[in-house]
């Protein structure tokens, strides 16, 4: 059974500050030799900056197959689109086009940068999720008219999923 003073004894060599002192907290260590590497994956060609507040970046195509795509450009800007300038990113290497009407413009493949304001993005996505949400609306009406009362279609028959599975299947009655 150790005696009290040596229990006291311990306490206080742990209490003393020239021990401690030259001891880092674990928190201040650096764990370098414990991270993981990070896998190689192959580079997105479409990186692009953090967009400022109250705007979203969007890739929007400027031509195809080498073609100025000029009906999609104009549609884009008349949504709200902003062409994104490389100058105006200068801490982010991007690519940009050389030449023509979007010279300057962070551009890749076809596809330019865009910014768009938050709330205009968003009021869109709205629109076409109720177009969406009518034309689904459309198709189930006529899928509901051809109901007979000899055979009646319910709501709960409609169903909205599907499963897809790539692959064969184990079956023996495919040999």
């Amino acid at each position: 059974m150790p005696s009290i003073s040596k229990e006291y004894k311990m306490t206080e060599e742990v209490k003393n500050p020239e021990v401690t002192s030259d001891r880092n907290s674990r928190s201040a260590e650096t764990r370098a030799s414990q991270t993981r590497r990070t896998p190689w994956a192959p580079p997105s060609m479409l990186d692009a900056p953090e967009p400022p507040p109250g705007y979203k970046f969007r890739w929007i195509r400027e031509a195809t197959r080498g073609q100025d795509d000029k009906s999609n450009m104009s549609k884009r800007i008349r949504e709200g689109y902003e062409p994104v300038r490389a100058e105006d990113y200068p801490e982010f290497e991007a690519p940009t086009i050389e030449s023509g009407s979007q010279k300057g413009v962070i551009g890749v493949g076809g596809l330019i940068l865009a910014k768009v304001p938050v709330e205009t993005a968003d009021e869109r996505n709205a629109y076409f999720a109720d177009q969406a949400k009518s034309a689904m609306d459309g198709v189930d009406n006529n899928f509901m008219r051809e109901s007979d009362p000899r055979m009646p279609i319910k709501d709960s028959d409609i169903q909205r999923s599907s499963k897809v599975e790539f692959g064969s299947r184990n079956n023996s009655d495919d040999k």
